[in-house]
């Protein structure tokens, strides 16, 4: 299938590597898409990226000279914040043994076999290089406990974080010079970023959440393109550290004007939902941390439903998002989730091609209204 601009940038967001706390680079793409098509941007004390767009009430015209200018006219009670989080799964160094391979252990919540051996990237201070996260041979006895255990036809334990290292081929000074040490972040190689045609869909690693940031940036180029202005102030905010608790999404909820946080997510699709990666875009009713807002859902069902799309109503478990984490703890009165309906999440992840597109006008949508 022919690719288009968007597909482009959704491709070089999932060839960008940004683990939990390490979140620049994507956010520096970020930046150079949102800064055009909003009136303010900055980053905050968090790291999240914040794209501010005004109200339909306030004072000017929508037009160049005005863009940048644009100051929030609605007091602190209001104002909808947008969130798609920055950050991917990884892994993180625990310690360089002495032949010069790495423990690792998770940043974020996976095992080894979500994203398979193979190919790593070290993220070092000096130097970025590629490694091999490996388990070791399989030809091999109860001499070899490690790798035993594991294997389908004798322990058939699952493949965890204690049965895989890191070869780098460099010895400790080499790594040293690298600057690898303990807590250096480890990503799946680009080599396995691409994403792959699969009839009417596309898959990758990291659609969580490179899909929902692109489609965050297209309803920001959406108003922009089409003049519109949302009803209460905009705060579109690509957030930090949701893998490993939600905190950029926190901080966010907690400093910025507004009273709703609303997540753009990766959504399950399993029998036990009742979801379908076929199916129109997910919208979350409660998950494992929060009930959301039953209005908000019903709002995002009927905007969905009147562009044609088929939404899907879910009560989600063993799921979390930057916004039930905020309501959660306080930090946000309203919450409310839009998910992608994804296959295979936290794991190589296939979305509909026009997933992105209808997430985004959803997004547009809900902001005039």
């Amino acid at each position: 299938m022919t690719r288009n601009d968007g597909d482009d940038l959704l491709q070089e967001l999932l060839w960008t590597y940004g683990p939990c706390g390490q979140e620049d680079v994507v956010r520096a793409i970020c930046a150079r898409e949102l800064e055009p098509v909003v009136d303010d941007m900055w980053i905050d004390d968090a790291g999240n990226l914040i794209g501010f767009v005004g109200a339909a009430t306030g004072s000017g015209t929508d037009t160049e000279q005005n863009r940048h200018r644009w100051t929030p006219t609605t007091g602190p009670g209001t104002g909808t914040r947008v969130l798609a989080h920055l950050d991917e799964l990884s892994m993180l160094v625990k310690r360089i043994e002495p032949d010069g391979s790495l423990r690792v252990t998770q940043l974020g919540v996976m095992y080894p076999g979500n994203f398979g051996l193979g190919p790593v990237a070290v993220l070092g201070d000096n130097e970025t290089f590629t490694a091999v996260l490996t388990h070791g041979s399989e030809h091999t006895t109860k001499e070899s406990p490690r790798i035993w255990e594991t294997k389908p036809d004798q322990g058939d334990r699952a493949l965890d974080w204690q049965h895989v290292y890191v070869f780098t081929g460099r010895n400790q000074e080499q790594l040293e010079a690298a600057g690898v040490h303990a807590g250096t972040r480890v990503c799946v190689d680009r080599s396995k970023r691409t994403l792959v045609d699969v009839g009417d869909y596309i898959g990758c690693y990291f659609l969580d959440d490179r899909a929902a940031v692109t489609a965050l940036l297209r309803a920001a180029r959406l108003l922009r393109d089409r003049g519109l202005r949302p009803a209460v102030d905009a705060y579109l905010v690509f957030t930090t550290n949701e893998e490993i608790g939600g905190i950029g999404g926190c901080y966010a909820s907690a400093t910025l004007p507004g009273t709703l946080t609303l997540a753009l997510e990766v959504g399950p699709t399993e029998e036990e939902y009742e979801t379908s990666v076929c199916g129109g875009p997910i919208v979350g009713y409660s998950d494992a941390l929060c009930v959301y807002d039953k209005d908000i859902a019903d709002r995002l069902m009927r905007t969905a439903a009147d562009r044609g799309l088929t939404p899907q109503a879910a009560v989600l478990g063993a799921f979390e998002s930057d916004a039930s984490r905020a309501k959660a703890g306080g930090l946000t009165p309203r919450a409310g989730l839009l998910c992608l309906p994804t296959l295979s999440t936290h794991g190589f992840e296939v979305i509909t091609r026009g997933a992105i597109d209808a997430m985004a006008a959803i997004v547009a949508d809900f902001l005039v209204a």
